[in-house]
């Protein structure tokens, strides 16, 4: 087998594995991390809707987030992924690092981490693009990359609609690509992990973003590379 039909197929089945309900003690987890959302200090949640509408409008109006990445036109699709993994595991050491760092100061500099892990997120995305051929210069490709960061954050409810522009990209008219920006901003913040909070606590919250912020972007690496083989293979 080939490496991109094998690839094609570890994302369909990633894609399948979507369909499917979260467990009995994903779920449970929910209802609880969404009561302690609601305790959680409105200047957090006031730092993370910002944060969101920050970032969405400098995705689509700005090309903060587009660095050069040299790339030869004729890699193969293997040696784009490659690079793609390569990336991936930067920013995942990017994003602990910067976890564990803001996690030492307590309350405000763990706040602080909100919009930082953000825009490593948005900045991996990107790269990620160019990488895998997209012209993130057209508006369209840059809301096709928010989908991917609201697919890989949402509950069970949003994610199967979402899901499907994902899938469906190369034929939905500009109407049907619009980016629904209140959507993105509660499913982010809700499905932020609640183990997050005790990023907030000095000293013991550096371990707690360590490790949440080095899987969340891995997590956002699995999305992102797999919807983009099923939208290019």
């Amino acid at each position: 087998m080939d490496y991109e039909t094998k690839v094609k197929k570890e994302a369909e089945r990633w894609s399948r594995s979507l369909e499917k309900r979260s467990s009995v003690l994903q779920r449970t987890s929910k209802r609880f991390q969404s009561s302690i959302n609601q305790k959680i200090p409105d200047q957090i949640h006031n730092v993370v809707t910002e944060s969101i509408r920050k970032m969405i409008e400098v995705s689509l109006t700005t090309s903060e987030y587009i660095r050069p990445v040299d790339l030869n036109t004729s890699m193969s699709f293997q040696e784009r992924e490659q690079l793609v993994t390569e990336r991936l595991d930067q920013y995942k050491k990017t994003a602990a690092f910067e976890g564990a760092g803001t996690g030492f100061g307590g309350f405000w500099l763990g706040a602080a981490d909100f919009p930082l892990l953000l825009s490593i997120k948005m900045k991996f995305i990107f790269d990620a693009g160019q990488i895998y051929g997209l012209d993130v210069r057209k508006y369209e490709e840059r809301v096709f990359l928010l989908h991917l960061f609201m697919l890989a954050f949402s509950s069970d409810e949003a994610r199967e609609n979402v899901r499907g522009k994902v899938l469906n990209w190369n034929h939905l008219d500009r109407k049907q690509k619009h980016m629904d920006w209140r959507t993105l901003q509660i499913e982010y913040r809700d499905t932020l992990d609640f183990v997050k909070l005790f990023q907030l606590i000095p000293g013991f919250g550096a371990v707690v973003g360590y490790v949440a912020n080095g899987r969340m972007l891995e997590h956002l690496g699995e999305t992102t590379m797999n919807a983009c083989r099923l939208r290019l293979l």
